[in-house]
């Protein structure tokens, strides 16, 4: 590799130079001395001719074919094309052939290696992968079981909402009339009809309009628009409404009470629907022998069910003596056979089961939201409107206007109840205030005797105690529910407790309000928000007593009542069904 090599140069003329012995060309590591300038200069011209003939050889060589070579030719043309013949037959055969070759071609040491290493690492068939695998697979289970995700999947399906009930009211179905097939104009080669549309009416809120689907004045006759023509009332309804009710209000000590309330409760054939649409309103009727409860909906229909009876719809009948909502009802405590209630259409109705009729007791244009007894035999009445005025009614004065109307300065009059001892006196719930008024000094501008003050949004409701009106007990948009000493009228009327209570029912609910028990006038009942759906008992110290849940209940049961006499609950929701707690061993 180090040596030196001499090699003999060809100059321009063609003769060839020999570098003399001064000269040293060592070619591997490319460097050249000379002695002289001379042979230097003549060495490079030299080189360059040299380096262009042996380029242009070079080219010439490359672009001379070589006949001797072996030409490449394509497969194409050279193989002749394959053809393929399938049988499955013939496929097994070629494959267990290729498999026995490969096997054979196998050297056998390497085949017996392999098979040692399987099964050291396997353990019936299995990698090491797989069998750890398998050993976190049966980890993970021991740890579900042992944290009993199989009863809290259980306890999930028990929670959610269940299926409506089926029972009651059974939707009709409507007949449809048959109408020929609509066909386009235009495919048919017709001009387009012209259609106008109907003149707008230039006061919407015309008391004309109002008045359209208002039921006329005078008495209706009780006819169930839930049966066919000609359908008269049970004979048992009219012995069962005529019972006289027991009254036996024995107070019970709050232990006694609260074990009570647990024994109250609700099987599935206890949830029927009553009125088709929401539920505005509901009442026991005072009978003990049976429970018979009324409701009133969006659309003025009452409906009467009747635990366990046969008629109608699963014990259901339906009226409707309104055409708007029916914001109150209560039946007689006197005349267990009459049923008063009132509409947002301006009308006050008495049905009365014997003369099978609904009577007209008070009319004005629109908007009665509320009334209350003003005596023990339930002939006067105080019926309050949406306008801030209330009106003391008499029965026993012919035709079915008032015989005063008063003024409250307020905007709407959303509840009125009445005294049970003292019935001159009476509580109004206002805009955002509650007031207790004597009617013995109304005028037309009335000022309350005491005021009851603390709420911050609308209210909704006030209730007399229903024993000795020493309480009065308010609900509250605010989220509050208080109660208040009323004892002794003064004019600033105490707080006794404030119950945080969620109120916030939204646009499609009926509101919640709190109603006492009439036979424990120091526990009241109201609705609730929470999940599950449930119905709470509280006292007037703000204790919750017991909250009524079941797996039927999955709604909110805005409008709750307890029944005058019997261990019994009601509640109506949205839908127009009645739930009921009631106690099994009293029977229906």
């Amino acid at each position: 590799m180090g040596g030196i090599c001499y090699k003999t140069y060809t100059p321009c003329g063609g003769k060839q130079f020999a570098p003399p012995s001064s000269v040293n060309v060592k070619v591997h590591s490319c460097a050249i001395s000379f002695n002289s300038w001379d042979l230097f200069t003549q060495f490079t011209e030299c080189k360059d001719m040299s380096t262009r003939q042996t380029k242009r050889e070079a080219t010439m060589k490359y672009l001379t074919p070589d006949t001797n070579a072996t030409v490449r030719r394509s497969s194409r043309r050279a193989v002749a094309p394959k053809r393929l013949d399938f049988s499955p037959d013939m496929a097994d055969e070629t494959v267990a052939k290729k498999k026995a070759k490969t096997k054979k071609e196998m050297p056998e040491k390497k085949r017996i290696k392999d098979e040692d290493e399987l099964d050291q690492t396997n353990d019936g068939g299995l990698s090491a992968y797989e069998l750890e695998r398998l050993e976190n697979i049966k980890k993970n289970q021991a740890f579900l079981s042992s944290i009993n995700l199989l009863q809290a999947r259980e306890d999930l399906h028990q929670t959610t909402r269940p299926k409506p009930s089926q029972r009651g009211l059974r939707p009709q179905s409507a007949v449809k009339e048959a109408l020929p097939p609509r066909k386009s104009l235009r495919l048919q080669n017709k001009p387009a009809e012209k259609l106008t549309l109907p003149k707008e009416p230039i006061d919407s809120l015309h008391p004309d309009l109002a008045r359209i689907l208002k039921k006329p004045s005078g008495a209706l006759h009780m006819n169930p628009i839930n049966q066919e023509g000609g359908f008269k009332l049970p004979p048992e309804l009219r012995q069962l409404c005529s019972e006289d009710s027991k009254e036996e209000q024995m107070k019970l000590d709050l232990k006694e009470y609260i074990s009570a309330l647990k024994s109250l409760k609700m099987r599935e054939d206890d949830v029927v629907k009553v009125v088709k649409d929401r539920i505005f309103s509901a009442a026991f009727h005072p009978c003990s022998s049976s429970l018979l409860l009324a409701a009133g909906d969006k659309w003025g229909k009452i409906g009467l069910w009747n635990m366990g009876a046969e008629w109608g719809d699963d014990g259901v009948l339906l009226f409707e003596p309104h055409s708007r909502p029916v914001g109150s009802m209560a039946f007689s405590r006197c005349h267990p056979n009459q049923l008063l209630s009132a509409s947002y259409d301006g009308s006050l109705r008495c049905m009365d089961v014997e003369k099978a009729v609904f009577d007209d007791v008070y009319d004005i244009d629109d908007g009665l939201k509320t009334f209350a007894f003003m005596s023990h035999d339930c002939s006067t009445l105080l019926v309050g409107n949406w306008f801030g005025e209330v009106a003391i009614v008499d029965r026993r004065t012919p035709g079915n206007s008032h015989e005063s109307l008063h003024s409250l300065n307020t905007k709407a009059v959303r509840c009125v109840d009445v005294h049970p001892l003292q019935m001159q006196y009476f509580v109004a719930a206002e805009s955002r205030t509650v007031g207790i008024y004597d009617c013995r000094y109304l005028k037309t501008q009335s000022k309350a005797v005491a005021h009851l003050n603390g709420h911050a949004l609308t209210i909704t409701s006030a209730y007399f105690s229903p024993c000795t009106g020493n309480r009065v007990l308010t609900s509250c948009l605010d989220n509050h529910i208080r109660i208040y000493d009323t004892s002794s009228l003064t004019a600033e009327t105490p707080l006794i407790k404030s119950i945080s209570h969620d109120m916030q029912t939204g646009r499609w609910l009926s509101k919640l309000s709190a109603v006492w028990d009439p036979k424990q006038e120091d526990c009241f009942v109201v609705g609730s928000m929470k999940r599950p759906r449930r119905v709470e008992v509280f006292h007037e110290s703000g204790r919750l007593l017991h909250s009524f849940m079941d797996e039927n209940l999955g709604t909110v049961l805005s409008v709750t009542a307890f029944h005058p006499t019997r261990n019994a609950l009601l509640g109506g929701n949205s839908s127009g069904r009645m739930h009921v707690f009631h106690s099994w061993n009293e029977g229906q």
